[in-house]
C-alpha cells in the first residue's frame, strides 16, 4: 500500500474527513497555533533587530519564546493531522512543499538562535551582537514567508 494511502487512511485523518466540524475545530487550532508562534516571535525578533528599545529583551525574551515554541507545536500536530486528510495532494502542491522547505530553514534559524551564547547574552540583559540582529530579521522575513506559502496552498 502508498504511503501516503497508509496516512489518509489513519482513523484520525478518516474522522477529519467524514467530520466537517472536527475538520474545522483542527483548522482553527491551526490557524491559533500560526497566530501564537507569529505573533509572540515578531514581536521578540523585531526588539533583538534594533526596534522598540524601550522594552527590555530579559523581560519579554522568556514569555515570547515560550509562547512561540507553544504555537510552534500547536501549529505543528495540527498541521500534520490536516496533511493527512490528503498527503498525495498536499505532497504535490508546490506551495506546500515551499512551505515545507522555508519552515525547515525557520526551523534551523531558530536553531542557530537559540544555540548561539550572543543570544543567551542577549536574554540575560547584555548587548545585542550583531549575530542576533542578523538571525533576527531572518526570523521575521522567514516567518512571514511560512505564512504567505501557507495561504499560498489553497490557490494552487
Amino acid at each position: 500500500m502508498d504511503p501516503f494511502d497508509t496516512l489518509a487512511a489513519w482513523p484520525g485523518a478518516v474522522w477529519l474527513t467524514r467530520s466537517g466540524t472536527a475538520y474545522l475545530f483542527v483548522n482553527a487550532a491551526h490557524i491559533l497555533g500560526i497566530g501564537m508562534l507569529v505573533g509572540a516571535i515578531l514581536p521578540l525578533d523585531l526588539r533583538l533587530a534594533g526596534l522598540f528599545r524601550s522594552f527590555p529583551v530579559q523581560v519579554l525574551a522568556p514569555f515570547l519564546t515560550r509562547a512561540a515554541a507553544c504555537g510552534l507545536g500547536v501549529a505543528l500536530l495540527t498541521g500534520a493531522w490536516l496533511f493527512s486528510v490528503k498527503p498525495a495532494e498536499y505532497a504535490g502542491n508546490t506551495a506546500f512543499l515551499i512551505k515545507m522547505g522555508v519552515l525547515a530553514f525557520a526551523l534551523v534559524n531558530v536553531a542557530l538562535q537559540h544555540g548561539n551564547g550572543h543570544y543567551r547574552q542577549a536574554v540575560a540583559g547584555g548587548p545585542i551582537h550583531g549575530i542576533v540582529r542578523g538571525l533576527a530579521v531572518v526570523s521575521v522575513v522567514t516567518w512571514i514567508a511560512v505564512l504567505v506559502a501557507g495561504r499560498w496552498i489553497g490557490f494552487l
